[in-house]
This record gives structure tokens, C-alpha cells and sequence, in this order.
């Protein structure tokens, strides 16, 4: 049974959807959906992963000569780590990374 959300959509798909914009659309969705747990957890998890590694990403881009091309090798796993993460939401798990995931988890179901 799936259960709606604020946003009039499925809390699989919107789940699915706090991945997809990185940590932007997890602050979104926080910000949208105050009562689906569901939810907030995966929007939490995104915004608790993909926040610190944009920025880590970010600081390395500056390296001068090689930071774009480790910046790069950086990108191509987070990208596999978005399309991982939005598939499991999308298939209703409730995937918890370790030490990030719990932590989230925490957060929202105190």
C-alpha cells in the first residue's frame, strides 16, 4: 500500500526523488513533507551524504593541475551512489548507509 504525501504522489517516487537532486531537493522535501517518515528519512539521508560530498568534491576541484581529474573519479562513484540509493526508495526499502543512515534514522524516528 502506497501512502501520499503533501506533494500528491506516491512516498516511493518522492523518496526516489530526494535522491535524484543531490543533497538540494533532501532540503526541498524536508522542507515540503512535515508528516511521511518514509520520506524524511530518505530526504535526511540524502541531504547527510551528498551535502559533505559535494563539498569535499567541490575542495578538491581546486587542486591545481590533477583536482578536476580527481574530482571526477570522485563524481562517477556518487553518481552509481545516487541511482543505487533512488532505486532502493523507489522499491520501498528503507536502505540505511552505515553511520549516516542510522544517524538519519535517528533524526526522524527519534
Amino acid at each position: 500500500m502506497a501512502y501520499d504525501t503533501k506533494l500528491g504522489l506516491d512516498e516511493n517516487i518522492v523518496a526516489a526523488l530526494c535522491y535524484v537532486g543531490f543533497w538540494i531537493t533532501g532540503i526541498l522535501i524536508l522542507l515540503i513533507e512535515q508528516d511521511n517518515k518514509f520520506v524524511r528519512f530518505h530526504a535526511m539521508q540524502s541531504v547527510m551524504v551528498f551535502l559533505p560530498l559535494s563539498l569535499i568534491v567541490l575542495l578538491v576541484a581546486w587542486i591545481p593541475y590533477v583536482g578536476w581529474i580527481i574530482a571526477d573519479f570522485m563524481g562517477f562513484p556518487s553518481m552509481f551512489l545516487v541511482l543505487l540509493l533512488a532505486f532502493l526508495a523507489y522499491r520501498g526499502m528503507k536502505f540505511k548507509l552505515p553511520l549516516i543512515g542510522t544517524y538519519a534514522y535517528r533524526l526522524i524516528y527519534k
